[in-house]
């Protein structure tokens, strides 16, 4: 058989989201948060800065406890405090939808490119992430293509693993859907949670930071990017480039 463009060792690729994909986090959840925050009646305003320490803790709900822990732990003595935050996280999740059903924030550049060669390529698609299934689909649906949640073979969000990022269960449970070994795909991430998660699950990962991520330490990336490149950019980072960093892990991971 005569060898394929692609190396038959990479079979998939999966992606974070909130960073990742698109530049999410400071334009997009932290306002929505705020927008919840407003609905409930609270005067609670999650500037860049502090947003930015927030996202020391991966998931919604996690952040807002987070939150409370520092700046109104008495809160956290009210018996159905639970529920509120699950109140919380559901707003902020409704005002998320709404402002990404608006087209404000698209992907990040190079991505749209590099999903379109894998799947022209063969390669498979799958999602790792803590955000919630909702987010996922209506950034894809609005931000990347009308049906481009089809595309992805296996979405990992939200719940469905108790244990969020840096713990590596989110990528075990996808993995496991795709019945394919670690081996044999590549994970994108933007953070060190996401990196470590990754690589806790045995995944040769590719980082492209951005503005929250920038000063995170990314030891055990096989490539730390500012983004994925335009696509008309010379420096852009194409299928053959992820190929070949898998390959090159792979071979040092077998020395």
């Amino acid at each position: 058989m005569s060898p394929s463009p692609v190396q038959p060792a990479l079979q998939a690729l999966i992606f974070d989201v909130d960073g990742t994909l698109a530049d999410t986090e400071r334009d997009g959840h932290r306002p929505a948060f705020n927008a919840a925050f407003q609905q409930a009646g609270l005067d609670w305003h999650w500037d860049v800065p502090l947003y930015g320490e927030l996202l020391a803790v991966t998931g919604g709900k996690e952040r807002i406890r987070y939150y409370l822990e520092g700046f109104h732990r008495h809160l956290l003595a009210d018996a159905d405090i639970d529920s509120r935050i699950a109140r919380l996280h559901q707003a902020k999740t409704r005002c998320y939808v709404d402002l990404i059903a608006q087209g404000q924030l698209p992907m990040r550049p190079g991505v749209a490119r590099l999903i379109t060669e894998a799947r022209a390529a063969g390669l498979r698609l799958a999602i790792a992430t803590t955000t919630t299934p909702e987010n996922v689909a209506v950034l894809l649906e609005h931000s990347l293509a009308k049906g481009a949640t089809a595309w992805f073979e296996v979405i990992g969000a939200g719940d469905v693993v108790p244990a969020k990022k840096p713990a590596p269960d989110i990528y075990r449970w996808v993995l496991e859907r795709l019945g394919l070994p670690a081996s044999a795909c590549l994970a994108l991430e933007d953070s060190d949670n996401g990196l470590r998660a990754a690589l806790g699950a045995g995944l040769v990962t590719v980082v492209t930071t951005n503005g929250y991520t920038l000063g995170h330490d990314f030891g055990g990336a096989s490539a730390v990017l500012p983004d994925l490149g335009t696509d008309d950019s010379p420096a852009r980072v194409t299928l053959s480039q992820l190929v070949a960093w898998h390959a090159a892990a792979g071979a040092a991971k077998s020395v």
